[in-house]
């Protein structure tokens, strides 16, 4: 039970899918105009992983579900629910991919459904879920999924989409329980900035030449509307904006900014990622930075937990935060403690 008396919610299975296909910064040099060393050092991409065909956003979101399941060490038939929070560039559009994906893992006794809060909705989706199984007792198990594949949506000759180059694709899952004595979820908080909500848009426009304006079922390409006015709002507002939602999820987690031991954030220019990092507190040490994977929409929170534990700097007894940011624009963040409570 937690301090207010609602059954804990805690993580227990983590999974990731990556399509093998990998391009480096080397090979986005022609594509791009940008030399190496920038993409590398300042926009922070080594090397990102690209779909195929076949790794459609339930197709990869159905292999990370099913390796936190085989982590998590429980059969398919006693998930409850299952949540999609991936990319809306996805098989079909109008369309419920957590069905599919509930399908695929053999989830049978649970029902399925999408909510989209774009690179923001990883820490929301944690937060819903463990607000759903506290309040409903029947709720034992929950899978979170999400796939992306929006790299298939970039021009890479349209220079006001140049901060969606890190792009990647690939899928992760979690897989909570309801009682759970460890890895426990607490606060979390997130804030919309609406006056940002039509910045960011599909426009037939950013379709490069010569190529068909419909992908799959989708029209056209990721785009900047009224691009000085996103560059000003969000030079004015996304750091303040990030500490804001993290120092608020911390203080419901009863804890202290000093108490945070590592911080999990969406793939962002580097600068930036050590500017966040620096207002918080908090040393690189503490952190991955997804240079080799890019930013895979509401992908990279399970990636950086994953990669965080791999590498040993999250350890029992640890503050946790997961934050991100989506175009929208969403900033959220929620905590966890890790480890046996």
């Amino acid at each position: 039970m937690t301090d207010s008396g609602l059954a804990s919610v805690g993580i227990i299975g983590i999974g990731t899918y990556f399509p093998p296909q990998i391009e480096t910064a080397a090979d986005l040099v022609a594509r791009t105009g940008i030399p190496e060393e920038v993409l590398r050092e300042k926009m922070g991409i080594r090397q990102r992983h690209v779909a195929r065909d076949e790794d459609t956003v339930s197709a990869m979101a159905t292999i990370a579900a099913q390796r936190a399941i085989q982590q998590a060490g429980i059969a398919p038939d006693q998930i409850n629910v299952v949540i999609s929070h991936g990319s809306e560039h996805k098989d079909h559009v109008v369309w419920n991919a957590a069905g599919k994906i509930q399908h695929n893992v053999g989830a049978v006794n649970a029902y399925a459904f999408e909510m989209y809060a774009l690179c923001a909705g990883a820490p929301i989706a944690m937060n819903i879920a463990r607000s759903m199984m506290q309040a409903d007792p029947a709720l034992h198990y929950a899978l979170l999924a999400a796939g992306s594949r929006e790299n298939d949506l970039i021009n890479f000759q349209n220079a006001r989409s140049r901060f969606m180059f890190n792009f990647g694709a690939g899928a992760g899952a979690l897989l909570l329980q309801r009682g759970a004595t460890r890895n426990v979820i607490l606060g979390a908080s997130a804030l919309t900035d609406g006056s940002l909500s039509e910045t960011v848009m599909l426009t037939t426009e950013a379709v490069p030449s010569g190529d068909a304006e419909v992908i799959g079922e989708v029209r056209g390409r990721l785009d900047v509307r009224n691009g000085d006015y996103m560059a000003d709002r969000l030079g004015e507002t996304s750091l303040t904006n990030f500490v804001r939602v993290i120092r608020e999820a911390v203080e419901k987690s009863n804890a202290t900014m000093q108490d945070i031991a590592f911080v999990g954030l969406v793939h962002m220019k580097r600068s930036f990622y050590l500017e966040i990092l620096a207002a918080l507190g908090v040393k690189p040490e503490q952190s991955v930075y997804l240079e080799d994977y890019g930013h895979v929409q509401s992908v990279d929170q399970a990636l950086a937990l994953e990669l965080g534990l791999q590498q040993g700097k999250i350890k029992a007894g640890d503050l946790i935060v997961l934050a991100g940011a989506g175009t929208g624009y969403t900033w959220s963040a929620v905590c966890v403690r890790w480890g046996e409570q």
